[in-house]
């Protein structure tokens, strides 16, 4: 098959044993980019609208609670768009321990990972060897081992160099081009998927582009998970780097404004809420530590919530009756012995897509 700008593919070993492999071109792609009117256009736009969650995040005071729940939820996306068979519920659930399976270990590895990356990048560069430990916490007691061919390595030296010039693109088309590359590098046997994906909020981060980890574009990718492989294999066959770009600045586009209205939905109860408790005369300190406990924890149960607030399973109990009365917690349709309540009306925000 012929070279184009994006790499060539070559031939190996031969006869029935033969198979053809990609090796691609080092980034910036030559001849660069071309940036027609719709490319600006969709660049304005995403930028814009990444602008606009950004200085939203920076101002809300409960960015962290916002963080902490999205990530459990990209961690979920991401991990559904490679097959993972769980549930946000499944991701939620106070006896995790206890009912962990394959699927959910996914999850939770990916949130350990994000987490442990994002906590990285105070003291590392985006570099390969970030990329790996990430990898590694990812992976922990599952599977997927690094590949090790040499145009694989060059590839990925290759990679970490771009990560790291000065280019003129704008930071959006050069995350595009990054999660392109990593994923057509292909670096290790499994998990390339999540941590691509990841990779585009590390450098978006480490760019400044966005100060808090606020943006997952894996609802997008998840929806339009057809067209999202055969962009990039385009990239591959033609070298038309552009319909990639274009579809990648959507999901930024599409991403932000989600995360914008979630944000919103999720404050709005939140202070609705809190003028509920605020009612509770006397009650209302415990009430507000339990619901404070909520938002970080949307599924509970009354045992496992004793010992975090540090309070008795009778005053607890009490607090949750309280909350169940106001509309805010429900008992969910569990069987189990331990009897579980929900903080229905923020999980039915978070659920959007999952």
């Amino acid at each position: 098959m012929m070279a184009n700008r994006a790499g060539s593919f070559r031939t190996n070993l031969s006869g029935e044993a033969a198979y053809k492999s990609f090796v691609p071109n080092p980034l910036p792609p030559v001849p660069e980019i071309e940036m027609d009117e719709a490319m600006v256009k969709a660049l304005v736009d995403a930028n814009k609208s990444l602008a606009s969650l950004d200085s939203i995040s920076a101002r809300i005071p409960n960015i962290e609670l916002f963080v902490s729940m999205y990530v459990r939820k990209e961690a979920l996306m991401s991990s559904q768009i490679e097959g993972t068979q769980a549930t946000l519920e499944d991701v939620l659930d106070p006896m995790i321990e206890d009912n962990t399976n394959r699927n959910v270990a996914d999850v939770v590895n990916y949130i350990k990972a994000t987490e442990y990356a994002i906590n990285r990048l105070h003291t590392l560069p985006l570099c390969n060897r970030l990329i790996k430990e990430t990898h590694a916490v990812l992976m922990e007691n599952v599977r997927g081992q690094e590949k090790s061919p040499e145009d694989m390595e060059t590839a990925m030296s290759d990679l970490e160099k771009y990560m790291n010039a000065e280019d003129k693109l704008d930071n959006l088309i050069r995350a595009a081009l990054i999660h392109y590359q990593f994923e057509t590098i292909h670096p290790f046997l499994d998990g390339n998927g999540r941590v691509g994906r990841l990779l585009i909020t590390l450098f978006l981060m480490e760019n400044k582009v966005l100060q808090a980890p606020a943006l997952y574009i894996s609802y997008f990718l998840k929806k339009n998970r057809v067209e999202y492989y055969d962009r990039m294999t385009e990239v591959r066959n033609k070298g038309n780097y552009e319909q990639w770009i274009l579809f990648f600045l959507a999901a930024i586009l599409e991403s932000s404004q989600d995360a914008i209205d979630t944000i919103d939905e999720l404050t709005a109860l939140h202070d609705k809420n809190v003028r509920r408790i605020e009612d509770m005369g006397r009650a209302r300190k415990n009430a507000k530590a339990l619901f404070d406990y909520l938002e970080t924890n949307p599924i509970i149960d009354i045992g496992k919530t004793s010992d975090a607030l540090g309070l008795s399973f009778n005053t607890v109990s009490s607090a949750v009756k309280r909350l169940i009365d106001a509309g805010i917690l429900i008992q969910t349709e569990n069987a189990s012995r331990n009897r579980t309540f929900a903080y229905e009306d923020y999980l039915n925000i978070l659920r959007k897509g999952t």
